[in-house]
C-alpha cells in the first residue's frame, strides 16, 4: 500500500473514533424528549446512558485485546458494523427497552479507541506516531463537544430520532472504507483471549461503574449500593490473582505495573473525574432558571453553545500537541492540560455571573482537555510493547471512565445534597462542587509530574517486545 493512504487511513480512523465519542454525547441533552415520546420515566430513561457507560466500559479492554491476538483491521471492521447496527436499532426503536439494547450494542464502539492507536501504530512512520496519535485525540475529545453542541438544533429541526439516522450514514460509510483502504495488522500477539479474565474484568467493572452511576437514586446506603461495591472489590482481587496466573492474561499486569503507565493511568483516573464532571453539570448549571439565584434558563440549545468554546479549544490544543509533543514532551503537556482544567474550575468557583464568563472558562477547560488527551495516549503507546497496545490503551480509557464516573457521583452528592423549596439546588452546591473539581485536576497535575521522563520522540515499546509475538512480512509501501 502506497505512503500516502496513510492519509485516508488516518480519516477513516478519526471519523469512526469521533462518532462513537460524538455518540456519547448527543443523546444526553435530548433525554426529555425521549423520556415523553417514548412514554417513560425518568429513572428508565437514565438507564439510556447508563447502558452505553457500562457496555462500553467492558468492550473497550476486551475487544482492544481482540484486536492484538486477531488483526486490528477486522476487529475494526466488526466494531463499525457493531455500532452501525446499534445506530440502525436506535433509530427504529420502539419502546425505550429496545432503546436500551441498542445502546448497550453502540457502546461495542468503546474498542475503536485502542484500535485506532494500534492502527495508527502499526501502520505510520514512527516520526508521525506520536503527532497522530495526538491529532485522533483531539477528534476524540473534539467529538463529544459536538454532540453536545449538536443535540438541540437535530432534535429541534427534526427529531431525535435523528440524532441516530445521521451517525447510520456516517458509520456505514467509514465500516466500507475501512474494509477497503486499511491494511491488516502486520504484527499480532500470539494465543488466545483469556475469556476468564475478560469475563471477571466486566464483572467488576460493571459492580462498581453501576452503583456509581445509580447511587442518587438507591441511595448510598442501600443494600444494592453496598452490595455491587462489596461484589467488585472481591472480583477484582479474583481479577488480579486470576491475570497473574494465567498463560494468556486479557491484560499483562506487568504492563500496567510499568512506572510510565502506572503514573499515566492515576492522572487519567483524576483527570476524568473532573472533564466528565463538567460535561455532565455545567450545561445543568446554565440551564437553572435565574430565579433560582443563579443560572440563566437557557434552553438545550443556548446551553450547548456555551459550550462551543470548549469544543473548539479541545480540538485546537490537541492538534497543537502534537506539534510541540516532540519539543517539550508528552509528560509536560499532560501536566500542563491537567493544570488548565484546575484553573478553569477554579475560575468558575467564583467566576460564573455571566454568560461570557461561563463560555470562558469552557474553553480554557477545553485547552487542557485537548492536550491531557492526547498525552495520555502517547504517554501510553510509548510505553507499552507492541502487541500490548490495544489492551493498554483501551485500560486507560477505561480508567478514565471509572473515574468520570467517581466525579459525577461525588460532583451529584455536592449539587443535590441540599435542595431549595423549588427543588433547584442552591448555588453552594455547584460552587463546592467546583471546587472538588479543581482539586481532582490539580492532583492530576501532580500525579502527571510523577510521569517518568524519556527523550522526546523515542519509541521506548520496541525493546520490551515480548515472546509470542508475529509479525506479518514488510509491506512495499
Amino acid at each position: 500500500m502506497p505512503r500516502a493512504s496513510t492519509r485516508l487511513t488516518f480519516a477513516v480512523l478519526a471519523t469512526g473514533a469521533g462518532v462513537f465519542s460524538m455518540l456519547q454525547s448527543l443523546i444526553a441533552p435530548a433525554l426529555p424528549t425521549v423520556q415523553h415520546a417514548l412514554h417513560t420515566s425518568q429513572s428508565t430513561v437514565t438507564w439510556v446512558m447508563t447502558a452505553y457507560l457500562l457496555s462500553a466500559s467492558v468492550f473497550t479492554p476486551i475487544l482492544g485485546r481482540v484486536g492484538d491476538i486477531a488483526g486490528k483491521k477486522r476487529t475494526l471492521v466488526a466494531v463499525l458494523l457493531t455500532v452501525l447496527a446499534g445506530c440502525l436499532l436506535a433509530a427504529l426503536a420502539p419502546s425505550i427497552g429496545v432503546l436500551i439494547v441498542a445502546r448497550i450494542v453502540q457502546g461495542v464502539g468503546g474498542a475503536l479507541f485502542p484500535l485506532s492507536f494500534g492502527i495508527i501504530r502499526d501502520e505510520f512512520a514512527p516520526a508521525r506516531v506520536s503527532g497522530s496519535i495526538s491529532n485522533i485525540s483531539a477528534v476524540i475529545a473534539a467529538g463529544g463537544g459536538v454532540g453536545m453542541v449538536a443535540a438541540g438544533p437535530i432534535v429541534s429541526a427534526l427529531d431525535y430520532r435523528w440524532l441516530f439516522w445521521i451517525p447510520v450514514a456516517i458509520v456505514a460509510a467509514t465500516a466500507l472504507l475501512a474494509l477497503r483502504c486499511i491494511p491488516e495488522s502486520p504484527r499480532r500477539a500470539e494465543g488466545q483471549v483469556g475469556w476468564a479474565g475478560a469475563v471477571l474484568l466486566s464483572g467488576w467493572l460493571v459492580a462498581l461503574l453501576l452503583p456509581l452511576s445509580q447511587a442518587g437514586r438507591w441511595g448510598w446506603g442501600s443494600a444494592r449500593v453496598l452490595g455491587l461495591f462489596a461484589a467488585a472489590v472481591v472480583l477484582f482481587a479474583v481479577w488480579l490473582t486470576t491475570e497473574a496466573r494465567s498463560r494468556n492474561p486479557l491484560i499483562d499486569l506487568r504492563v500496567l505495573r510499568l512506572p510510565a503507565v502506572r503514573t499515566t493511568n492515576t492522572a487519567a483516573l483524576l483527570f476524568g473525574a473532573g472533564m466528565y464532571s463538567i460535561w455532565s453539570f455545567l450545561p445543568g448549571f446554565v440551564q437553572t432558571p435565574a430565579t433560582a439565584g443563579y443560572g440563566f434558563g437557557a434552553g438545550v440549545t443556548a446551553s450547548g453553545l456555551l459550550m462551543l468554546p470548549m469544543l473548539l479549544a479541545m480540538f485546537l490544543s490537541g492538534i497543537l500537541s502534537g506539534r510541540l509533543e516532540p519539543r517539550v514532551g508528552a509528560k509536560a503537556l499532560l501536566t500542563t492540560g491537567a493544570a488548565l482544567g484546575a484553573l478553569a474550575c477554579g475560575f468558575l468557583t467564583l467566576w460564573h455571573d455571566a454568560q461570557w464568563q461561563i463560555a470562558v472558562v469552557a474553553g480554557l477547560f477545553g485547552l487542557g482537555i485537548g492536550l491531557a488527551f492526547a498525552s495520555m495516549a502517547n504517554l501510553i503507546v510509548g510505553s507499552v510493547p507492541v502487541e500490548q497496545t490495544g489492551a493498554a490503551t483501551g485500560m486507560n480509557a477505561n480508567i478514565r471512565t471509572i473515574g468520570g464516573s467517581i466525579g459525577a457521583a461525588l460532583t451529584s452528592v455536592l449539587v443535590t445534597g441540599r435542595l431549595q423549596p423549588s427543588g433547584l439546588p442552591y448555588a453552594s452546591g455547584y460552587t463546592h462542587g467546583w471546587t472538588l473539581l479543581a482539586l481532582l485536576c490539580l492532583a492530576a497535575a501532580g500525579a502527571a509530574l510523577l510521569v517518568p521522563a524519556h527523550r522526546s520522540g523515542r519509541r521506548p515499546a520496541e525493546p520490551h517486545t515480548t515472546p509470542g509475538v508475529t509479525r506479518a512480512p514488510a509491506r512495499v509501501r
